[in-house]
């Protein structure tokens, strides 16, 4: 899964008949602590959610089995809206040791 926010929607008036009434949205990955991270994805939303939004993605053959995705031709689909993410102490304080140097 990749922790990932809402950025943007993708309109297409072409596409496979399959995706027709499926919101696409641009989602960019994301660090647990909420730092962008590299890239974008195109992913199909399952779960109604928002821009700004932070969403768990999924990519290849488990998005193709998210509600709403089964036998269409999609490669990430976003399955759930996050609350909150919290890290253990350990990696808490190896973030802020990082954030020092």
């Amino acid at each position: 899964m990749i922790l990932a926010r809402i950025v943007g929607t993708v309109v297409s008036t072409r596409k496979d008949p399959r995706l027709e009434g499926k919101k696409l949205l641009v989602v960019k990955p994301i660090s647990p602590e909420g730092a962008d991270e590299s890239g974008y994805l195109i992913a199909v939303d399952t779960v109604a959610a928002g821009f700004r939004e932070t969403v768990l993605v999924v990519t290849g053959s488990s998005a193709r089995m998210a509600a709403e995705c089964k036998d269409r031709p999609v490669d990430a689909a976003i399955v759930g809206i996050v609350d909150t993410v919290q890290l253990d102490s350990q990696h808490q304080a190896e973030l802020a040791a990082a954030r020092r140097k």
